[in-house]
């Protein structure tokens, strides 16, 4: 049989409330060739009820339905990657939802077996209203390194994974694995771009990301604020053992390195007193300062304060 030109990849857990709906935007996809695998990452609700009824009522899509035990999001996304046939991954968390027409206007450029193709998302609440377009450049294809270079500059969200198509050769032939329990997409979108070929950015606006009370309010527990700050750092650490393998310029090595240090100190503001104060002193122990680099006075000027104060940086940025 035939491989499929993508594979859609959907973690699981505890998502009985969307999953169905998140489903059903693939089945209206027009374009036609794809191929579902669904993760369930030890859901405890009534999702795979729901799942295996879709599997059964839907016998014309190709769906593979596969289970684990819970090792959270990044764990989930690479046991499905495992399984993809398709020449396209693409990841879809099983809240949000896709636009009919998303995977035809993005095939143009499946066609010309593009590494890593990005598209649009719009932030929408319960009530399927768009909140806002979330803005990006669009640009024509070129190397990553070119790509991360515009997309750092002017980018509103570049992380997500949801929001890229991935050629599967690609992304297997380079090891590329999500990692840890938190921020998995600020630790490898990067390092997937900036190793890619051929990229291209388009206005396609196909990905709906939904806004509920609960993702509104998530940021606001504090102890897992705190394991998010140790997997920032961890991400981090990863890049740095990582970035000198990589066939790149020592430029897109340094813009690599200034990103990842500008979220890991903006970080700080989510923790306070004496856990800001010991993720203050993981920042200064990893020296993170030398990633800003004096080309002119006011990186030196950013590049000293940040030496002497991660507080006062945050407060002149």
């Amino acid at each position: 049989m035939k491989a499929s030109k993508l594979s859609i990849i959907i973690p699981v857990y505890n998502v009985e409330k969307y999953i169905e709906h998140c489903l059903n935007s693939i089945k209206l996809q027009t374009m036609k060739d794809f191929e579902i695998i669904i993760i369930n990452d030890g859901a405890t609700d009534n999702s795979e009820k729901i799942i295996k009824e879709y599997q059964k009522n839907n016998p014309d899509l190709i769906i593979k339905y596969l289970k684990k035990e819970n090792g959270g999001l990044a764990s989930a996304r690479n046991y499905g990657v495992k399984f993809a046939e398709g020449d396209y991954i693409s990841f879809i968390d099983p809240d949000d939802y896709l636009d009919s027409n998303t995977y035809e206007d993005l095939k143009v450029y499946m066609d010309k077996k593009i590494d890593v193709i990005k598209f649009k998302l719009k932030l929408v609440n319960n009530k399927k209203e768009v909140i806002e377009l979330v803005n990006g450049p669009v640009f024509n294809e070129c190397s990553g390194e070119e790509a991360y270079k515009k997309l750092c500059i002017s980018d509103k969200f570049m992380d997500p994974a949801c929001i890229y198509l991935y050629r599967r050769e690609y992304f297997i032939e380079n090891g590329f694995q999500y990692r840890l329990r938190y921020h998995e997409d600020f630790g490898l979108t990067s390092l997937v771009i900036v190793n890619a070929k051929t990229f291209v950015s388009t206005n396609c606006y196909g990905y709906n990301y939904l806004q509920t009370d609960n993702s509104l309010t998530r940021d606001n527990d504090y102890n897992k604020n705190k394991l998010r700050a140790k997997d920032m750092i961890a991400h981090y650490d990863y890049m740095i053992d990582n970035i000198e393998k990589y066939n790149i310029k020592k430029e897109t090595k340094e813009f690599v390195k200034r990103y990842y240090t500008n979220s890991v100190i903006l970080k700080t503001q989510t923790l306070n007193g004496q856990d800001q104060k010991e993720y203050i002193k993981e920042i200064k122990q990893r020296k993170l300062y030398q990633n800003i680099k004096p080309y002119n006075l006011r990186q030196l000027i950013k590049r000293t304060i940040l030496k002497t104060s991660v507080k006062l940086y945050l407060k002149l940025r």
